[in-house]
């Protein structure tokens, strides 16, 4: 790692190739597809994944949409210049920390997340655990050439 990434460092379109491992089901799997990250404004970042999954003798077509947004003083979004990342309904996901563990609780599961790499090649690492659930899914991202 070359040192810590803001997202507005990543702006750009992405190849994404992701493994799901469902520990659970002990099923194995991959998602295809791109990542886009594009400036709305100064302080907000349009993540986008689509693609499609394979999982077990399933083939089917996924897509999400995150916002990064940097926080004002002393607001929701923690101290100025933090970026915190959140769904598409406006909850909060977490924090924007590179090369440092992330964690999500969204009971009765915990996530737990790490983003890294260079702004070449950048990875997501998340482990989903819970009473009905363990997940390890890790997604490498690459210009798209």
């Amino acid at each position: 790692m070359t040192g810590a990434l803001a997202p507005t460092d990543l702006l750009g379109r992405w190849v994404l190739d992701r493994t799901v491992q469902d520990r659970l089901a002990d099923l194995r799997g991959t998602v295809t597809g791109t990542t886009e990250l594009a400036a709305v404004d100064d302080d907000t970042v349009r993540w986008h994944e689509t693609g499609t999954m394979v999982l077990g003798d399933r083939t089917t077509p996924v897509w999400r949409t995150l916002t990064i947004r940097r926080g004002p003083a002393d607001g929701p979004d923690g101290p100025v210049g933090r970026w915190r990342v959140h769904f598409a309904d406006g909850r909060p996901f977490h924090d924007w920390v590179w090369g440092a563990p992330v964690e999500h609780a969204c009971a009765p599961d915990d996530y737990t997340g790490l983003l890294a790499g260079t702004a070449e090649w950048w990875s997501v690492r998340w482990h989903a655990r819970g009473p009905a659930k363990d997940l390890l899914l890790a997604s490498t991202l690459t210009p798209l050439r």
